[in-house]
């Protein structure tokens, strides 16, 4: 979720980075971003103060919190699916790694979610979780299941 601020702030285009980084596409890399935000939310609390943070903080994270379902606002896509399946008497998912791609320090993984009688759903990450978590997703919006 701070890379997703970050990035809808644009804050990647702001963050000093050394010419290899940049080139390899480190503006856009989610922990750069994700630790971009950070760093401007203590900033703010240091020059500012706690008000001062805490309105930016609510500014910025308040259409997210008003858009989240409470009964799901804390389980992962990987859980919503299994649990979904389970109420449904069906086997749970098999995840498999289909590729990885991109230099040691930006890998970029590709997840493949298996469901008895679907077909395969992929899901990318920079991380092997993340990865699955998305297709996850992308299986439970094939199953018309991604709002459980």
């Amino acid at each position: 979720t701070l890379a997703e601020v970050a990035d809808e702030l644009d804050l990647g285009s702001l963050v000093y980075l050394g010419w290899g980084e940049r080139k390899a596409g480190g503006h856009r890399r989610e922990s750069i971003l994700a630790d971009a935000l950070e760093a401007l939310v203590g900033a703010v609390l240091v020059e500012g103060g706690v008000e001062a943070m805490s309105e930016l903080v609510h500014r910025l994270w308040a259409p997210r919190m008003a858009a989240l379902v409470p009964e799901t606002a804390t389980k992962d896509p990987k859980t919503r699916l299994q649990e979904h399946l389970q109420a449904q008497g069906l086997t749970l998912p098999e995840y498999s790694l289909v590729e990885t791609s991109g230099a040691d320090h930006a890998q970029q993984f590709t997840i493949e979610c298996v469901v008895a009688g679907q077909e395969a759903a992929r899901g990318e990450g920079s991380s092997k979780r993340r990865a699955e978590q998305e297709a996850a997703q992308q299986m439970l919006r094939r199953l018309g299941a991604d709002n459980d």
